[in-house]
């Protein structure tokens, strides 16, 4: 009965109208996107190319004008995939989902970003970017690298609330030769107008004046039949040196107006920047993945890996970190302590990081041992896609710590095996 009833409803011409309103109200209505952009990314992309951590944001709520920062490092994975080139040209990039904020300052180890570089593999960097609120809304923030071919990398987000009016912003800047700038978005944008006009209607009067004869199949027949020639008429000639001769005065008219108007001009910068990365820090803890399996049904990733601490001093697991998530060891002080308690819920799992043998290993000690990250953020952030990937690996930073709190961070890698039952292993 329901169904005859919609039916029947559906054949109102009334109805039809007001499903389209309804519809185009809620559109109209919407001021929320719930949406992660780093989610429809493939898996390998997220978790074998760069690894943010140390991550911050100075505020999650500012109204527009005002500044927002985020600070943190990353680490350009040594198990970059094969299928994408390596970092030769690295941008520093703004991870918000259109142009919510403007940027205006960024920092690769403390050195200016606003050119590419290139980078190297299984090196740290430390990172700053500076945004200027623009649009009000709820905004998902990342840090974000472009690399080229490889396309975009984004680290971890966080929804920022900026509040005010879009009509307010202003960016003013203020040039090198002391030209002050009120507003750089609207700087010179009627000029640019002007000049686009002038040549839309000198292409348009251009256009029209071919048009003006018989198009397409009179002018077919004519070259089917041999008689190109009279198709183009010493009117035609003319016109084309005419406008030919026009477009030339006008392009040297133009450089020299804008010669008398901005004398003082620098070239767009195209080079690349060779830029050093952190000092590497002794790494004496080394992991090697020997068995790496994910549960589909119980959302459960274990990796079974041997640990070898070739230090001075005894070291504990504290965080397992891959894609943004962090799988934090609860029972180790110093991990939780590196936990901000504004930092993302979704992303730090609140089940945490499981160890089959928690006890710290000894220096000059190797151990085998099976790290348990389980939690429904494999799902919610799409991980699981990675199952389907041609090249199956997990890839991460795993975090030891000394008893004095000193962090030392290992790369893990390897293959992993998806078990689609729960009792597969038995």
């Amino acid at each position: 009965m329901v169904g005859i009833f919609v039916g029947r409803l559906a054949q109102l011409r009334w109805a039809r109208w007001l499903v389209v309103l309804v519809s185009l109200a809620g559109c109209l209505l919407a001021t929320e996107a719930n949406a992660h952009g780093e989610r429809n990314q493939e898996p390998f992309l997220r978790m074998r190319t760069a690894h943010f951590y140390d991550v911050k944001w100075s505020t999650y709520k500012l109204a527009v004008n005002d500044f927002l920062t985020i600070t943190g490092k990353f680490r350009l994975f040594t198990d970059w995939p094969n299928n994408l080139p390596t970092p030769e040209k690295v941008f520093l990039g703004s991870g918000t989902a259109g142009p919510v904020f403007a940027r205006v300052e960024s920092y690769i180890n403390g050195k200016p970003a606003i050119q590419s570089g290139k980078l190297e593999l299984d090196k740290d960097y430390t990172f700053k970017v500076v945004y200027k609120a623009r649009q009000p809304g709820l905004h998902h923030v990342h840090a974000m690298l472009n690399v080229d071919g490889a396309g975009a990398i984004l680290g971890p987000g966080a929804w920022i609330d900026v509040t005010g009016n879009e009509s307010d912003f202003r960016l003013p800047v203020t040039t090198l030769d002391g030209t002050k700038i009120a507003d750089l978005t609207s700087w010179g944008v009627g000029t640019v107008v002007k000049w686009h006009a002038l040549w839309f209607v000198i292409a348009l009067a251009y256009m029209l004046w071919f048009l003006r004869k018989p198009m397409l199949i009179p002018r077919y027949l004519v070259i089917e039949e041999g008689n190109e020639d009279v198709l183009i008429t010493r009117g035609d000639r003319l016109w084309g040196v005419a406008f030919l001769i026009g477009t030339i005065i006008i392009v040297i008219a133009g450089v020299q107006w804008v010669d008398a108007n901005y004398p003082n001009m620098v070239p767009l910068q195209s080079g690349v920047f060779k830029l050093d990365p952190q000092p590497v820090e002794p790494r004496t803890v080394s992991v090697k993945v020997d068995k790496a399996t994910y549960d589909v049904p119980g959302r459960s990733m274990k990796i079974e890996a041997e640990i070898t601490n070739t230090g001075t001093e005894p070291v504990q697991v504290g965080e397992f970190e891959t894609a943004g998530i962090r799988f934090v060891n609860h029972s180790v002080p110093a991990a939780m302590a590196g936990v901000d308690p504004s930092y993302p819920k979704e992303l730090v799992p609140p089940g945490g990081l499981k160890l089959s043998d928690d006890a710290p290993i000894q220096p000059g000690e190797t151990r085998k041992m099976t790290l348990d990250a389980t939690d429904a953020a494999w799902e919610v952030e799409r991980l699981t896609a990675l199952l389907n990937d041609p090249d199956n690996r997990v890839g991460g930073l795993l975090f030891f710590f000394q008893p004095d709190g000193k962090r030392i961070i290992a790369n893990l890698y390897g293959p992993i095996v998806p078990y689609f039952t729960k009792h597969a292993e038995n």
